[in-house]
């Protein structure tokens, strides 16, 4: 007989990824391991595990309790459709295949990553195992993808929608991470089926990332190694991806020269960071110190980087609002630092910036703007711009906290396994 209820989480990225959803199923995975017994099917890092690795398609290790089925995948350029599609589809059958080896399984906890395949897997999994299936669903696609264009094939976007639909039809519970999110799983079905969902928003670890001033030792040494000393930096920190409309937003720089001591940086990586590479070098943004690019920062370091802004940029693409909610939010607040927000007003991160008070917010494509919000966040005083950013910490704290949300999850995954605990007794479940 077994002692603990038995989780597959088939989660793409895991521990020691850098992605954003890698970091915050890795802390749940760790926080549900007394629990449950636990196996995540996830994707091999580049060059994970070294020489001693060897050279199959499938590494197994482990994490803490936790065992870890690494899926080596083929190299992906994310900028050429036929590179992400063999990279998706290789991904999705031999984590379908994994999954499918697995013996004893009660739950099976996928994301919507990739996009509608990842729930598929579930969905299969669901129907050949017999088992529970909770789907989180970080990504609305083909919502996501219609908003930047990504194929002007409407019926691809149909296809997709309603495999995607049957996805949540037949899963156990959709978790979804933010209100506007919950509201458009209620609009694919338009009354006609009530899907068992809860809201339970993403976290960032508090205790780690916390408010630094400039002159901290670390923070001081990162802002003097990148030659920020006596600027005003604004910081975009995160994904450099097809959903944020950063290749347009780097074009309202120019707009801001007269501000001499002004500064954006970029850190991170993805499929647009090329193309505003190449902006920033034909304007000479990066020769007169205007712009920069960093890559991701270590997870340890990242609370130094963070501080090492004045304001952070949290950005979507028109028609992202009840799509998908940037993470990063949280550890800008986190930070206390003030946010400058390029989101459609009714989306989650707007609401909390404008209930927090911890920032601007502008509409997406609306440059001039966005420009002229950053203006105002410039030209206050060092004391009022703390204020703001400290509004953001404070808000979180009594609001977002990291161990609320995990307990979140916690409770409904308990209450799955014994029926007599309801998991609409949880805050924003239908």
């Amino acid at each position: 007989m077994k002692d603990k209820p038995k989780i597959v989480f088939v989660i793409n990225y895991f521990y020691p990824d850098y992605a954003s959803t890698g970091q915050l199923l890795t802390e749940l995975c760790l926080y549900l391991q007394h629990d449950f017994d636990i196996t995540v099917i996830a994707e091999c890092p580049p060059g994970y595990g070294g020489a001693d690795a060897g050279k199959g398609r499938v590494l197994r290790d482990r994490l803490e309790n936790i065992e870890v089925v690494r899926i080596r995948l083929p190299e992906v350029d994310k900028q050429n459709k036929l590179s992400r599609i063999k990279y998706i589809s290789t991904y999705f059958w031999f984590a379908t295949y994994q999954l499918l080896k697995e013996k004893n399984t009660d739950f099976i906890y996928t994301i919507s990553t990739p996009p509608v395949l990842g729930g598929l897997i579930g969905t299969i999994g669901k129907l050949l195992k017999r088992s529970k299936h909770i789907y989180n669903i970080q990504d609305f696609n083909p919502e996501q993808a219609e908003a930047v264009g990504y194929t002007d094939r409407k019926w691809i976007f149909n296809i997709a929608r309603m495999i995607d639909n049957i996805n949540c039809s037949l899963s156990d519970h959709v978790i979804t991470v933010g209100k506007d999110m919950q509201e458009t799983l209620d609009r694919r079905f338009g009354g006609r089926k009530q899907i068992a969902n809860t809201v339970i928003n993403n976290w960032t670890n508090e205790q780690e990332i916390v408010p630094l001033a400039k002159d901290h030792p670390r923070v001081a040494e990162f802002v003097r190694t990148h030659g920020w000393e006596n600027k005003f930096v604004v910081m975009y920190s995160g994904n450099l991806g097809l959903y944020y409309d950063l290749e347009n937003l780097i074009t309202i720089v120019p707009k801001l020269k007269d501000c001499k001591d002004l500064v954006f940086a970029f850190i991170g990586e993805g499929a647009m960071k090329s193309k505003m590479q190449e902006y920033a070098a034909k304007h000479g943004l990066i020769e007169s110190g205007q712009v920069c690019f960093l890559p991701f920062q270590p997870k340890e370091d990242l609370k130094y980087s963070l501080n090492a802004a004045d304001v952070h940029l949290v950005v979507n693409q028109k028609g992202i609002k009840g799509v998908s909610v940037p993470s990063k939010i949280y550890g800008v607040m986190a930070a206390g630092k003030p946010i400058m927000g390029v989101l459609e007003e009714g989306s989650e991160a707007h609401r909390l910036i404008v209930e927090s008070y911890c920032g601007n917010v502008a509409e997406p494509q609306q440059y001039d703007d966005v420009a002229s919000r950053i203006r105002e966040l410039y030209e206050l005083d060092a004391i009022e711009l703390q204020r703001v950013g400290q509004n953001g910490r404070d808000y979180l704290e009594k609001y977002l906290r990291r161990d609320v949300s995990l307990e979140k999850y916690r409770q409904l995954l308990l209450s799955m396994v014994t029926p007599s605990s309801s998991p609409s007794m949880l805050p924003e479940s239908r």
